[in-house]
């Protein structure tokens, strides 16, 4: 199936990472959903940049730890479009601190988006796949889930645990032709590392051999390659791509 034909959501889109892959789907033909909760205008300037863009763009604001919400919105989209090719599970929060320090709602924060979120959505979707014995899912971890970042134990938990959960899908979902991929950035240039203290900042780049952060362009890319039927065969699935410059050499 070429992209042109494809319906994709893509969790957490208004900004970022999110919004990189939204315009890149669109920039392919796809018909494309996205979520968002409290980034009404950056919804709205992610939706005028795809104006004129080959595919159709719509944003939901959805809080993906609520089920509900979430049943609704997958509804609307299927409603609207007749079915669902592509799930990005790219919505993700930081709440940052040591674990001496960290509070029960900055722990629970974290899980409850990074992971039950992408439970929700991909629990919503994956029954409509199934049917169609077709489907492309991709999840975006990061290398915190690989080697654990201190001051991160929340994000690292959550980025470890999608890279299992993507695994035992994978296995669940293959004979019915549906594909489960995680992709694992390393630091990249998004509003979320804008509030990273200097000096982390430094010591991030210092250990990464290219010597920069990943762009989030660069991500899309990886995304839009595991999601294109013509370019990445179904026969993938269950990997972990390390987006990293180098950093885990």
């Amino acid at each position: 199936m070429s992209m042109n034909e494809k319906v994709a959501i893509v969790t957490g889109g208004s900004r970022g990472i999110g919004s990189e892959i939204v315009l890149s789907m669109a920039g392919k033909g796809v018909k494309v959903a996205f979520t968002y909760i409290k980034s009404t205008d950056a919804a709205d300037e992610l939706l005028n940049k795809a104006k004129g863009l080959p595919g159709m763009v719509r944003g939901y604001k959805t809080d993906i730890k609520n089920r509900q919400e979430v049943k609704s919105m997958v509804a609307d989209v299927i409603r609207e479009w007749g079915k669902i090719d592509i799930l990005v599970n790219n919505a993700g929060v930081r709440r940052d601190k040591t674990l001496a320090f960290m509070s029960d709602e900055e722990w629970e924060d974290v899980l409850q988006t990074n992971l039950s979120g992408t439970f929700n959505m991909t629990k919503a979707i994956v029954f409509d796949m199934v049917k169609k014995k077709k489907g492309r899912i991709i999840n975006i971890g990061s290398i915190s889930g690989l080697y654990g970042i201190a001051g991160q134990t929340n994000y690292s938990s959550t980025k470890a645990a999608l890279m299992g959960f993507t695994k035992s899908l994978a296995k669940e979902v293959a004979p019915y032709g549906i594909s489960v991929n995680i992709v694992a950035p390393g630091g990249v240039e998004t509003d979320m590392t804008k509030d990273l203290a200097p000096k982390d900042r430094e010591k991030l780049v210092k250990g990464v051999p290219m010597g920069r952060m990943c762009s989030p362009s660069e991500v899309a890319q990886v995304v839009l390659y595991l999601a294109d039927d013509e370019l990445c065969p179904a026969y993938l699935t269950g990997a972990m791509i390390p987006l990293d410059g180098g950093y885990g050499l």
